[in-house]
């Protein structure tokens, strides 16, 4: 019996498809870093096997899957290739595997998880789906129908697919340790979408989108007229929005969520396109939206005293302003204050001024160290330039975080897509 062994099973993809193999009663196991990572709780309550690196954990009668974070000179890739074993990268094996369902492929620069992890909540409500999201959660159905997975662009990592159907969120630039500009981020979207076999749904408000060329049929979803599924009279409150939806003008239905933002009725708004295209029953589609909890380190709340603390993956300024939008929404009588991780020092040197700005549409700013990556460890600008841009912005540091207690029945967000966890657990440890 195939043991699949993960390097690097910690990673966000990684894990997810860790989870959905075990489900699928394949034996899996696998190694990382010591460091704790959100991501691991999951393989630990599923009672799969995580080690520390060191060659030894590979053996023979393995098939490694393998991170796209580590080279090919790692010492577990080094002994599995000694030892003549299959060495799969992770986006190749799912490539692969995709292939035994109808798949939907999830991607965009921004919303890929939150969409992915509606999608996948509202279609398992109708048949058995099996799913895979970048917040580390993935489940495999043995009889599944569906697939719904992310489809991350980075690295043009995604052109080891060809779903059946792609959901394209936007296209924005990031990345841009990889990516030149937007037009060198379209060009790897533009690649994609001739992959796809069945059909796009693409936000239609997006004018790089728009530009999209395929062999199969492209509807678009948004608020404008123009849009084949179109969003309209949308009612906001402090607990949740509704609105109607309208396809090629003609009224379908009045839908219900219970999150906030313009950005969160564009990923329904898809989910109910590729439900009604594959004429998933439409009641079933508007009590699963209704029940949807959320992704992990997406909007993720909770209540300490008078405050309340989020958790949010936000790392880009668009996001920034989304997750801001949001609060005020939720929260329209209270004071937002944002804790922001910038990630990398690359983005942060290319959306300097746009991370000014995201920021400024907060009440109060705190802003803590640049988070390097594993490409890149230091750089030529530090959190201060970003905060000569930003009135009022001030240094948090996780001895100093004290400080924010001074916002009595504000909200905390705490963004970023690195260790920004640390800097509100040592705040959480200051109110106890």
């Amino acid at each position: 019996m195939t043991i699949y062994h993960f390097v690097g099973i910690k990673g966000s993809g990684m894990s997810a498809l860790a989870q959905v193999l075990h489900d699928m009663n394949f034996t899996v196991q696998g190694s990382d870093v010591e460091k704790h990572f959100f991501t691991q709780i999951a393989l630990e309550k599923s009672g799969i096997k995580i080690l520390p690196f060191q060659k030894e954990n590979i053996k023979p009668g393995m098939t490694i899957i393998a991170g796209n974070a580590f080279p090919d000179t790692h010492e577990e890739i080094q002994e599995a290739m000694k030892l003549g074993l299959p060495i799969v990268r992770y986006h190749r094996f799912l490539g692969d595997f995709m292939q035994n369902f109808i798949s939907v492929a999830i991607t965009g620069a921004h919303g890929k998880t939150s969409t992915t992890g509606l999608l996948a909540h509202v279609m398992e409500g109708a048949k058995a789906t099996s799913f895979l999201i970048g917040d580390g959660t993935g489940k495999g159905e043995k009889d599944a129908e569906y697939f719904v997975f992310e489809a991350c662009e980075y690295r043009r990592h995604f052109l080891s697919y060809f779903p059946d159907y792609a959901i394209m969120t936007n296209i924005d630039f990031d990345h841009p340790d990889y990516f030149a500009n937007v037009n060198d981020v379209f060009s790897a979207f533009q690649e994609m979408a001739l992959q796809v076999k069945k059909g796009i749904f693409a936000y239609g408000d997006d004018e790089m989108l728009q530009k999209i060329q395929a062999k199969v049929p492209v509807l678009f979803y948004g608020f404008d007229e123009e849009n084949d599924y179109q969003a309209k009279n949308m009612v906001k409150t402090t607990n949740g929005t509704s609105f109607d939806v309208f396809i090629r003008n003609t009224f379908f239905d009045t839908f219900s969520i219970p999150t906030f933002g313009d950005h969160s009725v564009l990923n329904a708004l898809a989910v109910i396109a590729v439900c009604h295209y594959e004429e998933i029953n439409v009641d079933i589609v508007k009590e699963q939206l209704k029940t949807f909890q959320g992704v992990k380190r997406r909007f993720s709340e909770k209540s300490i005293d008078s405050q309340i603390l989020i958790d949010d993956y936000a790392h880009h300024p668009t996001e920034i302003k989304a997750t801001l939008d949001a609060a005020k929404q939720k929260y329209p009588d209270r004071e937002i204050v944002a804790v922001f991780q910038p990630h990398t020092f690359t983005r942060t040197q290319a959306f300097l001024e746009d991370f000014a700005d995201s920021l400024k549409k907060a009440d109060k700013a705190y802003l803590c160290e640049i988070f390097g990556s594993a490409r890149e460890h230091h750089g030529k600008l530090s959190i201060k330039d970003l905060q000569n841009k930003i009135e009022g912005s001030e240094i948090l540091t996780e001895q100093n975080t004290a400080i924010l207690k001074q916002h009595k029945n504000s909200v905390i967000i705490f963004m970023g897509a690195g260790d920004i966890q640390k800097f509100q657990e040592s705040y959480e440890k200051e109110l106890i």
